[in-house]
């Protein structure tokens, strides 16, 4: 299966990344979304972060402007269909997603590869709603794209090995490493991160400490580069609710049910950084905890 052509659906935070590492590693990229300021805000940050590396001599300028020329964007679905693979980077919603996928089929070469980014949704059951169950797998890729290193590849239960296989040399082209998953909710990393993310909130809620007391002590105390709060900010809390769900639904375990403050922040509106607000406050020149 010769990879060439790439087609990203979703220009958000996770979209603009793997555009980024998949356009620097020469692929030619189709970024597709919905809103037009969403692929030129898209765009902006792919250059930004482009410049941050050759700032940091990880890349040339000539590697940055090549990379730059193989991003195209689109409003429309259709234009995706000469792809020979599809990464859908929606939100984490399973009804959004097979709606995607099911407008996006009649378009698509019958050697297309279909992928989701999903952090926690079935393989299985989406790719059950396409053509192509074969030749469908879950590309889960971490945040920030261009840093971090790992990349989960999830078959699901029909899933060929030609699919794997090829997905597999995509990574090694990134310059990443693949972890492989089976098709269970949250895979691996976000079935160990999430629950430590949801223990900590719970760990706010019953008043055992605040804000930065949590994040200071898993900092200092088990040296992690973020405390969880923060990393949960980062990540965004309407995602870190909409994981644990699935957790919560798919596993039918209590312990992990999502703790009632994150919901309630994610009632607010409050979702981390992505809207100035979450377990801290960023409106500021510094963060400041918001309990």
């Amino acid at each position: 299966m010769a990879i060439e052509k790439v087609g990203i659906v979703g220009a958000g935070q996770m979209g603009n990344g793997i555009a980024h590492v998949f356009a620097l590693a020469g692929y030619d990229v189709l970024l597709n979304d919905i809103s037009e300021d969403a692929l030129t805000k898209a765009l902006s940050t792919v250059t930004k972060n482009l410049d941050r590396q050759v700032s940091r001599g990880k890349i040339s300028e000539d590697e940055k402007n090549t990379a730059l020329k193989k991003i195209t964007t689109t409003t429309k679905l259709s234009d995706l269909g000469p792809t020979d693979l599809v990464i859908e980077a929606a939100t984490e919603r399973e009804t959004v997603k097979q709606a995607i996928f099911e407008d996006l089929l009649p378009h698509l070469k019958p050697t297309t590869i279909l992928t989701s980014n999903t952090s926690s949704i079935s393989i299985t059951r989406l790719a059950s709603r396409t053509d192509r169950p074969e030749k469908f797998m879950g590309f889960h890729f971490m945040n920030p794209v261009p840093v971090m290193q790992l990349v989960e590849l999830i078959r699901g239960i029909a899933t060929d090995q030609e699919t794997y296989k090829a997905l597999h040399e995509v990574v090694e082209k990134l310059g990443k490493t693949a972890a492989s998953a089976e098709d269970f909710p949250a895979f691996i990393v976000n079935r160990i991160l999430m629950p430590m993310i949801n223990e900590a909130v719970y760990t706010l809620y019953e008043g055992v400490g605040n804000v930065r007391s949590i994040d200071e002590s898993m900092k200092l105390g088990a040296n992690h580069p973020m405390g969880p709060l923060e990393l949960a900010d980062f990540i965004g809390l309407d995602t870190c609710l909409a994981i644990m769900n699935v957790l919560h639904d798919g596993l039918a375990d209590t312990k992990y049910r999502p703790c009632p403050l994150l919901t309630k922040y994610v009632e607010a509106g409050w979702l981390g950084r992505k809207t100035g607000r979450g377990f801290y406050d960023y409106r500021g020149e510094e963060p400041v905890p918001t309990r």
